[in-house]
């Protein structure tokens, strides 16, 4: 499978488990919408407050690991499982929130990119690896930067 493949397939897949370390070997994972805001060079970005445990986590250790899940097919196949690793960033930057905000982020955020403690968080994927009941494999992501 190549990984604009498995790009398009996660794009498709709103929620996802962000697992990040809290430096002491505990792994804590919260569910995440990524509002289907997926480039196909391998960024995820995922609005959050900035007091939120996730973003202390992040701020201290970057490496964090995305997993999605595929609901099976209506023929009995299994679903798809995709799981993601990168670096994560914090991003406090109006224009950024701006770019990546789409309507019904509003549920969580009233004010929108105006929320007083609004971060954006971007995760710079390294490798993502899937299973799909049939194959699994690694695809690494090469970047031109």
């Amino acid at each position: 499978m190549t990984f604009e493949e498995l790009a398009s397939k996660t794009k498709k897949i709103d929620f996802c488990m962000l697992s990040s370390n809290d430096g002491a070997g505990k792994i804590s994972s919260r569910p995440m919408s990524n509002n289907r805001d997926v480039d196909y060079d391998g960024d995820f970005w995922f609005f959050s407050h900035a007091g939120t445990r996730k973003v202390a986590e992040i701020s201290n250790v970057d490496d964090v690991l995305l997993t999605f899940t595929e609901a099976p097919s209506l023929f009995g196949t299994p679903g798809m499982f995709i799981t993601v690793q990168g670096k994560a960033t914090i991003i406090q930057d109006r224009a950024a929130f701006e770019e990546h905000w789409i309507s019904g982020l509003e549920r969580w955020f009233p004010q929108g990119v105006l929320t007083s403690d609004l971060v954006l968080i971007r995760i710079v994927s390294s490798s993502l690896h899937y299973w799909d009941g049939e194959e699994n494999g690694e695809v690494a992501v090469s970047r031109n930067m």
